[in-house]
């Protein structure tokens, strides 16, 4: 229910429509891309128009002419090691990613999970050289408005948090972004492990981590 992003690409660049259910009335809405207010990680239905809506249908405008985006994170190197870096297509840059994503997420067929937890925090211009001060390797990217966002999985991994367990739930062993179900865990434990993250990360960068995921029934068990 959120405008989402990966390896150089967001849905609301290929967004075309949506239909929704209104959960009050049962009426059948269509909402276009400005009236869904999309932003990163964000949109409409997840903040002042949260349950208040079912949605049933996605429109996308596809284009098999647009430009190959295999410049973020590690999309060249797995295209060369599949052998088809100069020679790359749309459908083997979707392979690429899906390796990559496959070699660092967990299945969630093996092992329960909510994906991305946390939002990758956007920060200004002058917080951001605070941060660089103590921490020069700090993982970064630079944004045309002029503010920095900060890579929340190494934010993370750089608080001690990798591969963390508390018994029935815990942190990815190889993304620490993903929080993990081990087997038992119930929403408030897991909620409350996030909780503590952040908190960790707070005290170690001076950086607010705000969770990705919808944060209903967080606190049930």
């Amino acid at each position: 229910m959120q405008n989402i992003g990966a390896y150089g690409v967001e849905l609301k660049d290929r967004f075309l429509w949506l239909e929704a259910i209104n959960r009050e009335t049962g009426a059948l809405q269509r909402f276009d891309h400005e009236a869904c207010q999309s932003g990163y990680r964000q949109s409409m239905f997840k903040a002042e128009e949260r349950e208040r809506w079912v949605i049933v249908r996605v429109a996308f405008a596809l284009d098999r002419d647009a430009p190959l985006c295999t410049e973020y994170g590690a999309s060249q190197s797995e295209l060369e090691a599949m052998g088809v870096a100069e020679s790359a297509t749309h459908f083997d840059v979707a392979q690429a990613v899906m390796n990559i994503r496959r070699s660092k997420l967990p299945d969630p067929n093996e092992l329960g999970n909510a994906g991305s937890f946390f939002k990758n925090p956007v920060i200004s211009r002058e917080a951001f050289q605070k941060v660089l001060a103590n921490h020069p390797d700090v993982v970064h990217y630079a944004l045309e408005s002029g503010q920095v966002k900060l890579a929340a999985g190494w934010l993370i991994e750089q608080a001690g948090w990798k591969g963390a367990r508390r018994d029935t739930h815990g942190v990815h062993d190889r993304q620490a972004l993903v929080l993990v179900n081990h087997g038992g865990a119930t929403g408030a434990e897991v909620w409350q492990l996030a909780q503590d993250i952040m908190a960790s990360v707070k005290e170690r960068f001076g950086v607010t981590l705000e969770p990705e995921v919808n944060q209903i029934g967080l606190d049930a068990t």
